[in-house]
């Protein structure tokens, strides 16, 4: 059931996750009563997708620090202008649109930077250019897929922890090294396999692609990942956002992972600014 206050529209997109916010205006201050239903929301649906907005860069970060502290990108994903700006896109410095460059985007499954100490909590994108066809960013419920595993399970995985390694993450996905100062930044970091949303208390796995091994299990290597990241993406714990211009999806990393998915990028062109919040040590 939709829900409706001062004039502000929440309504659920899917079972799974995931809500459209109609008629708030993202350039102006929230109020504190709006924000208490939106911080309820998100708590509830994981994604929220605020219709209809125009943003200019430094509207897009004022709009996200009334959410929490702002965290910064990789030096690489950096816009040229505004460093706490991710400019996500197919367009080459010509802002001609090229498949070798929507190729690059993130098709696995992750969630926002999972190998720091405190990964990101929240991830804002906002659409200014999308595909006619493909390109949605697709979801999958962390808590519903563990929750949905026999309560054994659960106890055995929830006392397992999971190493994120950003060098093993270039290493298999981008197929390079990462360098000194990366290593140094970002070392190996082991996280609860089975991570407390602080928003609900409820537990859900804690995967994606920086994932590198369960700690003690070394030999191993990623089959108990891979099996579980099977696992989780199943459809039933699955959304996909087909997105509109003007859309800004805000999502929880803590109980989800995303990716993107293909599109014709020497067809289409997109044009997305990325902001994220900071977020807590995982428990």
């Amino acid at each position: 059931m939709p829900d409706i206050l001062d004039d502000i529209l929440i309504r659920p997109l899917s079972d799974v996750m995931a809500a459209e916010v109609v008629g708030l205006d993202l350039r102006e201050p929230i109020p504190a009563d709006v924000m208490t239903r939106l911080e309820t929301a998100l708590n509830q649906y994981h994604v929220l997708c605020f219709r209809n907005q125009s943003l200019s860069k430094l509207e897009q970060i004022e709009a996200t620090k009334q959410f929490g502290a702002l965290d910064v990108h990789v030096q690489s994903n950096r816009s040229s202008d505004i460093p706490l700006i991710h400019i996500v896109t197919n367009l080459d410095e010509n802002n001609q649109p090229r498949q070798t460059i929507a190729a690059k985007g993130s098709v696995h499954w992750h969630s926002d930077k999972s190998y720091r100490h405190a990964p990101s909590h929240a991830t804002f994108l906002y659409a200014l250019e999308v595909p006619e066809e493909g390109g949605e960013t697709e979801f999958a419920n962390m808590i519903l897929a563990f929750e949905a595993l026999p309560s054994a399970r659960q106890q055995e995985l929830a006392a397992l922890k999971v190493v994120h390694s950003w060098p093993d993450s270039v290493r298999r996905t981008n197929k390079r090294e990462a360098t000194d100062e990366e290593k140094a930044n970002w070392p190996p970091i082991a996280q609860p396999l089975a991570r407390t949303h602080i928003g609900s208390g409820r537990k859900g796995l804690f995967l994606g692609q920086h994932a590198s091994y369960i700690e003690g299990r070394e030999a191993d290597g990623r089959g108990l990942i891979d099996e579980l990241e099977a696992w989780s993406t199943q459809q039933r714990f699955r959304y996909a956002h087909k997105w509109r211009v003007g859309d800004l999806l805000m999502w929880d990393n803590s109980c989800l992972i995303h990716r993107a998915a293909a599109f014709d990028g020497d067809r289409y062109r997109r044009l997305m600014h990325r902001t994220v919040t900071q977020g807590p040590v995982p428990r």
